[in-house]
């Protein structure tokens, strides 16, 4: 039977991380794979995740299962985290919450728990998204269609044009929206922007479904959250998937959380119900070192301190390599303008450069980025700049 099956192509990350890997220039550049990357170019494990773990060997006392739902003082900590500790959802108990294997994890299980919930639903997803979000959902069997997002000319959010593309949709839709960071494209909705929405998917009766994978990466924690704390108070309904891979540094560990937000207290724990099911029915049960790792620095407050300050330094590093990019282009004689990479948020922007320039630049420079031209600006540091950009300028002057 196996000698019927066909290669699948390769995803595109996946590929060039291959491909860099196997470059002996030294001068190589890798600005496609999606970590943070410090002055050093090495991703590094935060000090506070370090901390929380030496507790961990004198604390942790046994390695049982945790159940579908995973850690609960985990879940509480992230629920605190992403919607407020003061907020009435989580005092009211409206919330249903799953420790996941990543945010991959947590979409997967959203989309399962979506076909639980009606076959006739659909998932609006903007133009561009995250590439994982169509297989992730749509090998769930989740119907999806899209909205406009991201004007590649304009670099900027297509706002109208999304909002009329989703006056199409119908009551018990689900409208997926970066919470923040956009990816790929690093612009974000504005406070009046997410309003409407808001009130888009209360009058209509859509579902927002937010995932948030970058959380403390664009403006800060709580001003990241704004729009899924927003929506929160808006709609009876909601799905939030989040991620740690970033804010805390956890990729391999493989820590995200999904939230089922319902209209009261019986009705999130029917929901609760529903989906602890789905996750008996693929994984069982999530892994446990990265929940009881953000769990231990989110429940000590020196902890939580250390970390939020780590993220601080990240987080204005991120902006800082904007600004400087910006600087240098600009500099080197650039005539295009590429003021809009230092309005964006997060470690993702669209270059704006042909797929051709970006071939250009692997063959002739070994730098490396998606054929879109979406850069991880987080992968540039001080060294590297000038290469780049005098790299990029002789492309754009060809």
């Amino acid at each position: 039977m196996f000698e019927g099956l066909q290669a699948l192509p390769q995803d595109p990350i996946l590929g060039l991380m291959l491909k860099f890997r196997d470059d002996t220039n030294p001068d190589k550049l890798d600005l496609g794979v999606g970590v943070y990357k410090d002055e050093q170019g090495n991703t590094p494990i935060m000090a506070a995740v370090h901390a929380a773990e030496a507790q961990l060997l004198t604390s942790e006392t046994t390695k049982t299962y945790i159940g579908p739902a995973g850690s609960e003082l985990f879940n509480q900590r992230s629920r605190e985290l992403v919607f407020g500790s003061d907020r009435s959802v989580i005092k009211d108990n409206r919330i249903a919450s799953a420790q996941t294997p990543g945010g991959c994890g947590a979409l997967r299980m959203a989309a399962e728990f979506i076909r639980g919930c009606s076959t006739d639903s659909k998932v609006w997803v903007s133009t561009p998204t995250w590439a994982n979000h169509i297989p992730l959902l749509g090998g769930a069997g989740v119907p999806l269609k899209e909205y406009p997002y991201y004007d590649y000319d304009q670099k900027s959010i297509q706002f109208d044009a999304m909002m009329a593309t989703l006056e199409q949709a119908t009551k018990g839709d689900y409208l997926l929206l970066h919470g923040c960071c956009h990816n790929p494209s690093g612009a974000d909705l504005n406070r009046d922007q997410w309003q409407a929405v808001a009130e888009l998917c209360s009058r209509k009766g859509i579902i927002p479904f937010i995932d948030m994978a970058y959380q403390g990466l664009g403006n800060g924690i709580d001003e990241d959250a704004h729009g899924v704390r927003l929506l929160a108070d808006t709609v009876p309904e909601m799905l939030v998937a989040t991620s740690c891979s970033k804010n805390f540094g956890l990729y391999r560990e493989r820590t995200g959380t999904l939230f089922v937000v319902a209209g009261n207290a019986q009705q999130a724990a029917i929901a609760g119900s529903q989906l602890f099911n789905k996750i008996r029915g693929h994984y069982s049960m999530p892994p446990s070192h990265g929940a009881a790792i953000v769990e231990t620095i989110l429940s000590d407050n020196a902890l939580t301190q250390q970390w939020q300050d780590e993220l601080q330094v990240m987080r204005e590093r991120i902006q800082w390599l904007r600004d400087t990019l910006v600087e240098r282009i600009t500099a080197a004689g650039v005539e295009r303008d590429f003021n809009f990479i230092r309005q964006q948020y997060g470690m993702f922007s669209f270059l704006g450069i042909t797929a051709e320039q970006v071939a250009q630049l692997q063959q002739d420079y070994s730098i490396y980025m998606v054929d879109s031209s979406r850069m991880n600006v987080a992968g540039l540091n001080t060294d590297r700049m000038d290469y780049f950009v005098s790299a990029l300028a002789e492309v754009l002057h060809r």
